[in-house]
């Protein structure tokens, strides 16, 4: 009988927490070569290719210029963490990689967390100060962002990555905040507001201006309200 009353006094907390709104979690893990392969991702102005031997789940986004996508196809975000493992190269202007989340379906309009692996190491240190961005397409790239908000959006970095190899993001979005981790730091590199009241959308791998990249171990915690 005891047994019986535990049950339902932890069925009814759950119940009540529902109809309260908490959040309900869930973490999926996505194989981004499995869903290449299987026609699940769509790109915008760049190809994508998998990735070999012990990468074998990640894939290879060309380059070309100017930004390209590659959509996770039938997977929307509102609130929770996106992680991911990201390689870039130290090349200037040609190494912008990052996320774009709570897009639309023009394929245009999104909001997008990305860094400059050529900027981590740089001895110049208004160039280290801009290692990681945030930016909101179409209304505010980076560029009206470092003219009318300079510094706000972008930052550098206290544990620096090898501009050459792979590195960790997570990126913690909580409507309207988003935070971005890189490389397992404690405190989060840059912590912003967003520019628009966009709560979710699609999501997608993103690259700049001719650049190419590798991405692997795509992991997102979905956290909603219900």
């Amino acid at each position: 009988m005891k047994g019986i009353k535990k049950y339902l006094l932890v069925t009814l907390v759950m119940i009540v927490n529902c109809g309260l709104g908490f959040p309900q979690q869930r973490t999926v893990s996505y194989n981004l070569s499995g869903l290449l392969s299987s026609g699940k991702l769509s790109t915008t102005n760049r190809e994508a290719t998998q990735l070999a031997g012990k990468e074998q789940d990640g894939i290879r986004i060309s380059s070309s210029a100017g930004e390209g996508v590659v959509w996770l196809n039938e997977v929307k975000f509102s609130n929770g963490i996106i992680e991911l493992d990201i390689k870039g190269k130290n090349v200037e202007q040609q190494s912008f990689l990052g996320v774009a989340f709570h897009g639309l379906e023009d394929t245009k309009t999104f909001d997008v967390i990305y860094l400059r692996p050529f900027n981590f190491e740089a001895l110049d240190s208004v160039k280290r100060s801009h290692s990681v961005q945030y930016a909101s397409h179409p209304e505010y790239p980076w560029q009206v962002l470092r003219e009318k908000f300079n510094g706000k959006y972008e930052t550098g970095l206290a544990l620096v990555p090898d501009p050459n190899q792979w590195f960790h993001v997570r990126i913690e979005v909580n409507y309207p905040v988003v935070k971005t981790f890189v490389n397992g730091a404690a405190a989060p590199s840059l912590v912003v507001t967003k520019l628009n009241d966009r709560k979710s959308g699609i999501l997608g791998l993103w690259v700049g201006n001719n650049s190419d990249g590798d991405f692997a171990n795509l992991k997102i915690t979905y956290l909603d309200k219900n």
